[in-house]
């Protein structure tokens, strides 16, 4: 039996399963893992043309939409029997032997618990793909940015960050995960739906000790906004409101208070940089986003209680300790090479 599963989670996503299936399975050489397709109750007639189409894809169907977070969770209970789970997005393509890499670096170090490829752009291969690029960081503050991209200055791919690396956080697009790891700190929290819950996954182990890395060997391309584009309300209201409850789930106590007063005074600035540039409907998610935050709160509290108390690591490397904002907008870094990451 095979030890490791490559999951896609499927909404709506039947352009690219038709596009990218067919690559996937031929970079799958002796059926080294088994390939599911966990669907989470699509209307665009993925699921029949996949019945009808690739008989080697598993199935695991749902009757609603649960979301990226819950939709995976339910998946990966049914496959309780692997090693390792590779979340792929349905919107990436594969490049030949990107898996093997990714195995045999998790093999060899017992520590980590996650990694990821190099993810590049689908349209323009020679660049980096914003939603993971070479391995993600977040500031003190909570702004995650990634080897390759800050903000929305995306890097040229110049084997710049060729060498494998630890980072905090993993892209949901492909990463691979010991299946051990990811029920032991209890998987994606529904709660979040979608949007940064890879992050705090990866926080919630790093914290307890796991590492998570870039292993750039391994390419794939990412097309990337395949169910929401970058400037779509609803995905600046799921990444700002998330952003504050991983905030609140994970900050030590001693940072946490003013962590908070600084950040709430940054997402002021994110309203007022959205209205003056005529984006009233982003400004308007944001406020949304801080308010259903402070509705939430209250019910986190177990989670972050049980967060702190199994904490081994209160000061992360991997989080850069001064605020990105400052580095990229004042300071004008916008390459994460020129952070002086490690010197910091």
């Amino acid at each position: 039996m095979n030890r490791t599963a490559v999951v896609i989670l499927n909404w709506n996503g039947k352009n690219f399963l038709e596009k990218f299936i067919p690559t996937l399975l031929w970079q799958n050489p002796d059926n080294q893992a088994d390939i599911y397709i966990a669907d989470n109750a699509s209307t665009d007639g993925s699921v029949e043309f996949l019945q009808a189409n690739f008989v080697d894809v598993k199935l695991i169907l749902f009757d609603v939409n649960y979301g990226f977070a819950g939709g995976y969770n339910r998946a990966l209970k049914q496959l309780a029997n692997y090693d390792y789970y590779v979340l792929l997005n349905s919107d990436v393509e594969v490049r030949e032997n990107w898996l093997h890499p990714l195995i045999e670096y998790l093999n060899n170090h017992e520590d980590t618990a996650v990694v990821q490829p190099k993810i590049l752009s689908y349209a323009e291969k020679q660049m980096f793909e914003y939603a993971g690029a070479a391995g993600g960081f977040i500031d003190k503050y909570g702004y995650p940015f990634c080897r390759g991209r800050i903000f929305q200055t995306i890097e040229t791919d110049n084997a710049q960050y060729d060498t494998v690396t630890d980072i905090f956080w993993a892209t949901g697009a492909c990463f691979v995960i010991r299946a051990e790891d990811y029920w032991n700190v209890g998987g994606f929290d529904d709660d979040f739906f979608a949007h940064q819950e890879e992050i705090d996954l990866c926080w919630r182990l790093r914290a307890r000790g796991r590492k998570i890395a870039c292993v750039p060997q391994s390419v794939v391309y990412h097309v990337g906004g395949g169910t929401l584009n970058v400037e779509n309300p609803k995905k600046t209201y799921l990444n700002f409101r998330n952003n504050l409850l991983l905030l609140y789930k994970n900050l030590p106590k001693k940072q946490f208070h003013k962590i908070m007063l600084v950040r709430f005074f940054l997402d002021y600035i994110a309203v007022f940089q959205f209205f003056i540039n005529g984006n009233r409907q982003n400004a308007k998610h944001i406020f949304y986003a801080q308010r259903d935050f402070c509705k939430m709160k209250n019910s986190f509290s177990k989670k972050k209680e049980e967060n702190l108390r199994k904490t081994l690591i209160n000061k992360i490397p991997e989080i850069f300790p001064k605020s990105i904002i400052f580095q990229y907008f004042i300071k004008k870094i916008k390459c994460f090479n020129q952070l002086n990451f490690l010197d910091k």
